[in-house]
Order: structure tokens, then C-alpha cells, then sequence
């Protein structure tokens, strides 16, 4: 891995829709403010000196619903920014809930990514639970510091969804939360720091967490493009042509909004946000409806995303905008309430600012808990007054720049009349005013951000220790690291081949110390992982690279405290354990092995070496419709795994999750449980000590039969396929 001078920094953003031009805002549920805040982060990061490249890493989507745009590997945002995006779950467009089951896939995928760029990143940022999820994957693999912002936490939704009556089992159907909520555990215990952008998401989202005490917490407020928000006074910097396009947006947004009002010349009160009951859109129209003197004083602007077809919206949303409806009906609000379809975000919403506080109008937040509240910013640094929630950062917002009001969101009343304070008194509105044009900057720029966040980057590399994503492995040296370096491997079965000449062993473990630094190798085992360890300790051996353990069903890296997720992940494709149990009960012929060699991914039985039974063990399987691999060996054991599952499949997952060539793996065995792993394309040893299952395996291209039994044999392979001369 090539080593550079400036910072890499990768940002994991997995789900929702992320592009760097016209980005769909508010398109569904999951394309809200955390892509605005990652785009612009990444954006950010990237002008500051000390940093050479950023990548915010997303899923690519291949879906013909949707813009080609989010099917291109990469997309560059600035001369040092780039989206990176990475296939895992399909091609289709899928909601974040239904990405949990593929994110061993995407961090696969990540690993082979930084393999063939030749660099590892000096910081892994993850954002929300699922990039977090992937990122702390990373970090320990890697061995480099972890930072975490969460958006929102699963702990502090699950209560609010309790509340409203919905029960833990389908609050697990619709939205895993429970996983979701041990994922972020876990993430907030080893992350090095967990950047929040208020004091209100400790003390009321994270501090809900049983690792809260553990968190590493750094209150950093994001910003907001001042290049792009900004008051309708100050539009004369802009060169004459943009001018010209701001004019154009202006008048087609004039036109939208008069389509609605009966007298589009008053002052209006904006909303904008996604269609979330979260948002107390209802709330805002329920106080505009029953309050006549705010409706004789201004007019009422909701953007709710962007929609076509209410109808075939999420469950979600359609019942947020029906009722949107309903509401505007019941108050009989025609002529006084715009609810525009759709918005461009690069363009209208900053000039829908504008036009608002041109009109001397107001915006307002009234979601039930908003941890921060982005738009609020924006809309304060063109010169607009706020009112807003008092649950969450927009009271930090209030205190640092005295430009709004905060309000009970559950209080129509109070909205309304908060929204009156302000339309009513001249004086009142310009101080707002003001004050947002002027604190914005001076409190929420990412030019302090990036600033702090690098501060806290530079503290964590310069640390002594290992950083806290990495220091739970107790790995000598991170596998990610290790794994990046090697050009080749040298896969071993312990029983009979690695072990059986101490002599010969001896030599072997020298030889393998001597070529470490390109050389990687370990054991693949019908074992269990202790008793593998245990076997590699009576012998001496220390620690390999890696142990493919139970048949195939298992990789652990290090000392065998790091375990492959990705692998077990790969293997749970149509694995019915339970089923097969089942099925094989009746076959009077097994007896099953101990409980310690039976494992999540492996059954295991006793049987006679006979090839009627074992066709019966097949004929029974099949009849019931079961995916599965069978592998029988030393004339006694009989292991049932997925169909997913071998050593030599285990071996082909490692050959493409870590770049290698299967042509730069040799393995090496002397039984039937061997059989897979030495076939096809790695460099296969049979030692000479064999059993007389693998004759058959004689003359095949790439399958060697060494005249040296034991670890001999091993030495001799490498002499014979000349690995040693690289």
C-alpha cells in the first residue's frame, strides 16, 4: 500500500439516492438531509490543504426507474472528492431497512476496492447505523481510526414508535430495530470519536444506549454553503448570468406558488421538509387552519418532498399527504395553502428563501424532535426569521444567533402564535433578520467543521496507541494490512499434513518466517476452531495468518479473534439446519458427533464407510428439496454444510475478497476432505502420506503428488511450483 503525504479520508453513506448534481432531496424517506450534509462534508473536506482525497463511498443502484446517474462506479464532486459507489444487494433500488443482510457483501466489495487503489484510507467516517455498520467492518480490519455520526438513533426511534402504539414485533418486521440498535452498540463502543452536531443528541439519543458511557463524543456543527445561501441583497456579487438563471428560477417558482393563492402579495410562512409524521407537517396546518388572523396576515407554503402519484408512495408518506389534504379541506384553506409536487434543490430552494423573506415572510420547523435542524440555517442565512421546534438543536440554533422563536410542536396554538409574533411587528422581524444573516456564518460554516474534524483526525493519528475500532482484535498486525501486502498464500490441512514430522515441521515454520513478508499462510480444517487452535498448540505452531476452520464453514484472521462475517453471510443463503436434522432422524445409521464439533454452519455425523448409506443420506435430503454440500472422510465422518460451504469454496471467498489469483494460492491436504480445495485453479499438494481417497485426483493440471510426506511434501510443493522465486 503506497503511502502519501496528504489525508484520505472515506466517508461510508450507504443508503438513499446520492448524486452530486441536482440531487432528488426529499424523493422518498431515505434521500433527505443526511445526503445534503455528506455531499457538502465531502465537498468541504476536500478545499482544506491538508487533505489529498476524499471518497464518499454509496451503493450503486442499476434500477430503470431511476437516473443512470447512480449506476456509475464513480463521480467526481471537486478536483479531491469523488462518490464511490458499490454494488451489494442487486441492482434494484431497495429502502435502508432491507440492506441489513447485504452489508458483509458491500464491505467485501470494499476491501477489494482499496486493494486496486494501492492505498488505504487514513480515516473510515460512518454515517447513520449501516455506515457505521461498514466502516467500524473496516477500521478493524485495517487497523485505523473509526469516527460515527449517527443522524438519528434507533434507540430514541423505537421509543417514539412505542408511543404510538406500534409493538416491538412490527417495529422488528418493518424496520429491523433491534439489529439496528445492537449495530449501533457496538459502533459507539469503538468508535474513536462519535461527531454530534448538538448537546441534544447525547443527552437524548445516545445517553438511551447501555455503551453510552463508552462514547468518545465531539459536538461539531455542520454548515451550510454561504456561496449559495445567502439574502436577496447581496445577489449583486453574483456574475450577470448567473443572476439571469436566479431571476428565471424566481419567476417559474412565483408562477408554481400563484397557481395556489388567491393573493400570492401577502407575506407566507414556509415549511420545508420530508413527508414524515416525524415533521408535525399536520401540526403546522392544523395551527394555520384554526388561527383566521394568521390567514388574513400571510399565506402558507408546504414543500413535502418530491411526489408524481400519492398513491404509490411508501405507507408512510401516503398517509402524511393524504392528510395534508384532508387538513387543507377541513379548513377550508383553497386559495391560502400551496403544496407544490416537486422541487429542485441546487437551484429553487435557496431563491424559495429568498422569495420568503422578500415577502417578509417566515419558515418554520415544527417536527416533534429535530437533532438539528439543517434547513433552519439555510433558511436564516437569506434573511429569514425561524420558528421553530424547542426539542432539539434548533434551541442551539436560537441561542447562538437570537433569529426565531422556539414553540411545543404538539401546541398548534403555540405555533401560530409564534408565527404572528413575528409577521406582526416590522422591528421584530428585521432584528431576526439580521441576526440570522450574521450568526449563521460566525456559528455554522464548514470551514470550522472541517476544521475541528481534522483537529480531532490529526489527535487520533498521532496517538501511541492503536485506535479503539482495532484494539478488540488483538491481532499482532491489522488483517487488512497483512492481507494487502501478500502476493501469495500456502493453504494447509493440520492432521497428517502440516503435522506428523516434527522435523520436517520445524523446517517448515523457519521457511515460512523467513518469506513473511510476501507469503501468507494458514489452515483449513474439518476442526473445530478450538480444537484446531489446540492442535497447532501442541505442536508449536504459532499463530497463521488465517484458520479456515469446520470443513470450510469458518475463517477467523489473527489469532483467531477476528471472524469472517462476509463468509457467514455468503454461507446463510438457503441454510435450513433445522430442516435437515429433521429429515435425517429417522437414518438409524448416523450417530451424531460430540456438541463441540457441531456448529452453526456444519452437522455432523458418524457413519460406516458404505456407499449405499451415504447414497440414502442423499435420496433423503433430496426428497425433501434441501440445499447442502456433503463431504465424508477417514471412512467415518460425515459432514452436512450449506451448499455454499467447503474448504476449497472458502478459499475461492478468500482468493476474491483479498485480490489474490487463485494461480497464487497452493494448498495442500491428504484426504477426502481436501478433494475441493485441491481442484480447479490453486496449486494443488497432495502429500505423500495420502489417503487412498485422493488417487483419483492423479493427473490433473495443477494437482502435484509429492514424494515427501507431512510438512516435506509442503516444502517440496512450494520447490515444484517454484513460489519461492517470486
Amino acid at each position: 500500500m503506497a503511502d502519501r503525504n496528504g489525508l484520505y479520508i472515506q466517508l461510508f453513506s450507504i443508503h438513499g439516492l446520492i448524486r452530486g448534481t441536482s440531487p432528488e432531496l426529499g424523493r422518498d424517506a431515505d434521500t433527505g438531509g443526511q445526503v445534503k450534509y455528506v455531499l457538502e462534508l465531502a465537498r468541504s473536506l476536500a478545499e482544506q490543504p491538508e487533505v489529498e482525497q476524499v471518497d464518499l463511498v454509496t451503493r450503486l443502484i442499476d434500477d430503470r426507474v431511476l437516473s443512470h446517474s447512480y449506476h456509475e462506479a464513480t463521480e467526481p464532486l471537486s478536483d479531491k472528492a469523488r462518490i464511490v459507489r458499490i454494488r451489494c444487494g442487486g441492482r434494484r433500488y431497495i429502502r435502508k431497512e432491507l440492506l441489513w443482510p447485504h452489508l458483509e457483501e458491500f464491505t467485501d466489495r470494499m476491501l477489494k476496492f482499496i486493494k486496486a487503489e494501492g492505498r488505504l484510507p487514513d480515516i473510515v467516517h460512518g454515517h447513520y447505523a449501516d455506515g457505521g455498520y461498514v466502516a467500524r467492518e473496516l477500521a478493524a480490519t485495517f487497523g485505523i481510526p473509526l469516527l460515527f455520526t449517527g443522524h438519528s438513533m434507533g434507540r430514541h426511534k423505537k421509543n417514539k414508535l412505542l408511543a404510538e402504539g406500534l409493538s416491538e414485533e412490527e417495529m422488528n418486521r418493518r424496520y429491523r430495530i433491534d439489529y439496528r440498535i445492537g449495530v449501533e452498540e457496538k459502533v459507539i463502543k469503538y468508535a474513536d470519536r462519535i461527531i454530534t452536531s448538538t448537546r441534544h443528541e447525547i443527552d437524548e439519543q445516545y445517553r438511551l444506549y447501555d455503551n453510552f458511557t463508552a462514547g468518545r463524543y465531539r459536538i461539531i456543527p455542520p454548515g451550510i454553503d454561504l456561496e449559495i445561501f445567502f439574502p436577496f441583497g447581496q445577489r449583486d456579487r453574483l456574475a450577470v448570468a448567473e443572476r439571469k438563471i436566479l431571476a428565471e428560477t424566481r419567476r417559474t417558482l412565483l408562477e408554481e406558488l400563484q397557481r395556489f393563492w388567491v393573493n400570492p402579495h401577502k407575506p407566507f410562512i414556509l415549511a420545508l421538509c420530508r413527508p414524515d409524521r416525524r415533521k408535525n407537517i399536520s401540526g403546522l396546518i392544523t395551527a394555520y387552519g384554526r388561527d383566521r388572523e394568521l390567514q388574513a396576515l400571510a399565506n402558507l407554503a408546504i414543500f413535502a418532498g418530491i411526489r408524481k402519484d400519492i398513491e404509490s408512495m411508501e405507507e408512510n408518506e401516503r398517509e402524511v399527504l393524504t392528510e395534508m389534504l384532508l387538513l387543507m379541506d377541513r379548513y377550508d384553506l383553497y386559495g391560502k395553502l400551496a403544496i407544490p409536487k416537486r422541487h429542485d434543490f441546487t437551484l429553487e430552494v435557496p431563491e424559495l428563501y429568498r422569495l420568503c423573506g422578500d415577502s417578509r415572510g417566515v419558515f418554520v420547523n415544527p417536527a416533534l424532535v429535530e437533532p438539528f435542524g439543517l434547513t433552519l440555517i439555510e433558511a436564516a442565512s437569506c434573511g429569514v426569521p425561524i420558528v421553530a421546534t424547542r426539542e432539539g438543536g434548533p434551541a442551539d440554533i436560537v441561542a447562538n444567533c437570537d433569529n426565531g422563536l422556539l414553540v411545543d410542536p404538539t401546541e398548534p396554538e403555540a405555533i401560530g402564535r409564534a408565527c404572528k409574533t413575528i409577521l406582526a411587528d416590522p422591528e421584530l422581524w428585521e432584528q431576526f433578520s439580521a441576526n440570522g444573516v450574521s450568526g449563521i456564518p460566525a456559528h455554522y460554516s464548514w470551514r470550522s467543521h472541517c476544521e475541528e474534524t481534522l483537529h480531532q483526525i490529526a489527535r487520533l493519528k498521532s496517538s501511541a496507541s492503536p485506535p479503539l475500532s482495532f484494539a478488540h482484535t488483538r491481532a499482532v498486525e491489522p488483517v487488512g494490512r497483512r492481507f494487502s501486502a501478500l502476493r501469495r498464500l500456502v493453504v494447509t490441512d493440520i492432521d497428517n499434513t502440516l503435522v506428523g514430522d516434527a522435523d520436517a515441521l520445524a523446517g517448515l515454520l523457519e521457511l515460512l518466517a523467513k518469506e513473511r513478508q510476501h507469503l501468507g499462510w494458514g489452515v483449513a480444517t474439518g476442526r473445530c476452531l478450538k480444537m484446531a487452535l489446540d492442535a497447532l498448540g501442541e505442536h508449536g505452531v504459532p499463530a497463521p495468518d488465517f484458520i479456515v476452520s469446520s470443513v470450510g464453514t469458518e475463517i477467523y484472521y489473527g489469532h483467531a479473534t477476528l471472524a469472517d462475517r462476509g463468509w457467514q453471510q455468503h454461507l446463510s443463503y438457503r441454510w435450513k439446519p433445522d430442516a435437515i436434522r429433521a429429515a435425517l432422524a429417522g437414518l438409524d445409521f448416523l450417530s451424531p458427533q460430540d456438541e463441540e464439533t457441531q456448529r452453526p454452519f456444519k452437522i455432523s455425523y458418524f457413519m460406516e464407510d458404505d456407499p449405499a448409506l451415504l447414497f440414502r443420506v442423499h435420496q433423503t435430503l433430496h426428497a425433501k428439496k434441501l440445499r447442502y454440500n456433503l463431504v465424508y472422510s477417514h471412512g467415518q465422518f460425515l459432514d452436512i454444510l450449506p451448499f455454499r460451504g467447503s474448504k476449497g469454496k472458502a478459499i475461492r471467498y478468500l482468493s476474491y475478497k483479498w485480490g489474490l489469483p487463485l494461480g497464487h494460492i497452493m494448498v495442500c491436504g491428504d484426504s477426502g476432505n481436501d478433494d475441493d480445495m485441491l481442484r480447479g485453479e490453486p496449486l494443488g499438494v497432495v502429500v505423500a502420506n495420502h489417503s487412498g481417497e485422493l488417487d483419483h485426483l492423479r493427473g490433473r493440471r495443477r494437482v502435484y503428488f509429492s514424494p515427501e510426506p507431512y510438512a516435506a511434501g509442503i516444502m517440496d510443493g512450494l520447490t515444484h511450483y517454484k513460489l519461492l522465486d517470486w
